[in-house]
């Protein structure tokens, strides 16, 4: 993606189902959910590189011991910081222990910390906010009880902090941050406390601390799940330990963030993505499963699972840019995605160069549109084979016609290279403008000056910055004919409020578009009319935004896109195409949440914020519309 942006976080719980001596015996290591966790979290440090996070829980210690472990760090390389720490725990514990000590599950989980039985890490992109040490998950809300303790982590957004804020009031809390991770976590700590006090109740007259046992192994996880999240608004795959060594993974009903598990008689492991588990485990894609929309996946402090319905699952609407571009193109389906978005532009770009293959040179920008780019080629080969088969069956050329023919292929160089990251701290705009131009390199001397066509493709075009200020003006050193831009994404109209730090109307290349074509034709009036709406009916479920791009095809706001993003001193002719919605839902027929692009949010909030984000845009505010 040539315009970077932040986006959703990545979790990673790993439970060991048997006590920490039989790994011990059988990995030779009391360290083996640790280096799983760390191979899951690096496999997944594309989703959050801000910071992150260790929590441990022991499970069954003697009172007086240390049971809940925690690391955070907001270092450049976050994941080793605490990891390395981790191992320095272990390192320590041999100048007091003996070998037959360190191979002691008992003595091992008596004086070293981070050697319990369940793990949860998380990898932040912070969307918004400071980025410091308290901003970073697992967050941790104590108690005297160890029932009561609950840590927490989560890839989520959530659209109506404010009423869940209220709630909390009404309910005698008065929490400390008005957030959506503590009040999300206060919230399920609530009917935590009230789970623990409704099994008390149960038992009153036996002995306290029989009664703390009862509470331990009674403790109905999924009952305080479906009264902590039946208001919750928002994307969510949120994780949870309980004191006690119980543990979750909770995700919304529409299935907007991803959750994946693999389990088996030694562990269960959770994460954002399945190639971190297939990775670490050494397992068959197969094996990996998706927890349902709706659903949570359970472990309880026996160590025993399952699958429980939380909340009434709705029609699936997951994140398309987890396809586009957000997870690890390793994953197969992810893989045969991308490829069929780059091969479904194919129509679109023939077209554009007038069908002329042979004057044209196919790039795409690095890296993560890699994939689309070989689907793309794919189809140009496609369209090549097709072309030779109506040349041999018209008639039959001359022997060197017919070794040209069959010879041809698309033109494939690699035109675009991210050189270095070039820090611009001139003050000078003009000279700012330079050293932005120079972050992206250029192959020359393989473009015909005057003569081809240069089409690059990207994943996804947001703000088309990047565009403007650095590729577009290094490819036209190269002074070809024309450069054609390639978004194997739609075009992004809307804003995200679901993790994707798309939040602000004026930063959207489309909504630019959109707006200048609405003032070139004395259209400015439809602008006031959304508005009026807007502020007339903020609570309303519908989505009055859409009204500025009806009156426009997506052609001509591609063209206006193209125009803004040429500058005067560009020499070729530039031309944007983006993927159509109905090829992106053909490509990714599972993950159908198209939102950004179509404008239909799948939740009330989301409705709320885009009419929101609107009136900021139209008031001169430059804040978040949630």
């Amino acid at each position: 993606m040539s315009d970077q942006i932040k986006h959703e976080c990545g979790i990673a719980m790993i439970r060991l189902r048997k006590p920490l001596q039989y790994y011990i015996d059988k990995y030779n290591t009391p360290l083996y959910a640790a280096n799983r966790l760390y191979v899951l979290m690096q496999k997944q440090i594309n989703r959050g590189q801000d910071g992150a996070g260790v929590a441990n829980i022991k499970i069954n210690t003697c009172p007086g011991t240390r049971y809940i472990s925690r690391y955070r760090s907001i270092e450049s390389d976050a994941v080793t910081n605490i990891f390395g720490k981790i191992a320095k725990k272990f390192k320590k514990a041999k100048k007091v222990g003996t070998q037959e000590d360190l191979e002691n599950a008992d003595w091992i989980k008596e004086n070293i910390a981070f050697s319990g039985e369940v793990w949860l890490g998380h990898l932040r992109y912070g969307t918004h906010g400071e980025n410091s040490i308290e901003t970073c998950h697992p967050f941790l809300r104590q108690n005297n009880w160890r029932s009561r303790n609950l840590v927490m982590a989560g890839n989520f957004n959530m659209t109506n902090v404010e009423e869940l804020f209220g709630n909390l009031v009404k309910l005698g809390q008065h929490p400390k941050e008005k957030t959506d991770t503590v009040t999300v976590m206060e919230k399920i700590g609530h009917f935590l406390d009230e789970e623990n006090q409704r099994i008390f109740d149960k038992y009153r007259g036996l002995p306290n601390k029989d009664i703390t046992e009862y509470i331990e192994q009674e403790l109905d996880v999924a009952r305080i799940l479906r009264r902590s999240c039946r208001d919750f608004d928002g994307g969510y795959a949120m994780a949870g330990l309980i004191g006690n060594g119980a543990s979750f993974v909770v995700r919304d009903p529409i299935g907007i963030r991803p959750a994946y598990y693999y389990a088996d008689d030694e562990i269960v492991v959770i994460a954002s993505e399945k190639p971190p588990i297939k990775t670490a485990f050494n397992i068959e894609y197969s094996a990996i499963k998706e927890i349902q929309p709706g659903h949570a996946l359970i472990v309880n402090k026996d160590g025993s699972y399952g699958e429980f319905e939380i909340l009434p699952p709705k029609e699936k609407k997951s994140c398309s840019f987890e396809r586009i571009y957000f997870s690890r193109g390793t994953d197969p389906d992810i893989y045969q995605e991308r490829k069929k978005l780059g091969r479904a532009l194919v129509p679109q770009i023939l077209k554009a160069i007038d069908f002329d293959v042979k004057n044209t040179v196919f790039s795409y920008i690095p890296n993560t549109a890699e994939t689309s780019f070989y689907g793309m080629i794919e189809g140009l080969e496609d369209y090549l084979c097709t072309k030779r088969k109506e040349v041999l069956l018209e008639g039959k050329p001359h022997l060197d016609d017919l070794e040209e023919l069959l010879s041809f292929r698309p033109r494939v160089e690699k035109l675009v290279a991210k050189d270095v990251k070039l820090r611009t701290f001139i003050t000078n705009d003009n000279d700012r403008d330079v050293m932005v131009s120079n972050v992206y390199d250029t192959t020359y001397e393989v473009i015909r000056p005057g003569l081809d066509t240069i089409v690059v493709i990207d994943d996804s075009i947001v703000r088309g910055t990047t565009l403007e200020k650095s590729i577009l003006t290094t490819l036209d050193k190269l002074n070809p004919k024309r450069i054609i831009i390639v978004s194997s994404a739609p075009q992004i109209r809307f804003p995200d409020c679901y993790g994707i730090d798309m939040s602000k109307m004026k930063e959207f290349i489309a909504f630019r578009g959109a707006v200048a074509l609405l003032k070139e034709r004395g259209q400015d009036y439809v602008l006031d009319q959304v508005k009026d709406k807007c502020l007339a009916y903020p609570n309303a479920q519908e989505n009055f935004v859409k009204e500025i791009y009806a009156n426009f095809t997506d052609q001509e706001i591609s063209d206006k896109i193209a125009q803004i993003i040429t500058s005067d001193t560009i020499k070729a002719e530039v031309t944007v195409i983006y993927q159509t919605v109905a090829n992106l839902n053909l490509a990714c027929p599972d993950h159908l949440g198209d939102w950004y692009f179509t404008g239909n949010f799948p939740t009330h909030g989301g409705m709320k914020v885009v009419n929101r984000a609107f009136l900021n845009y139209m008031e001169g505010k430059g804040v978040r519309a949630y």
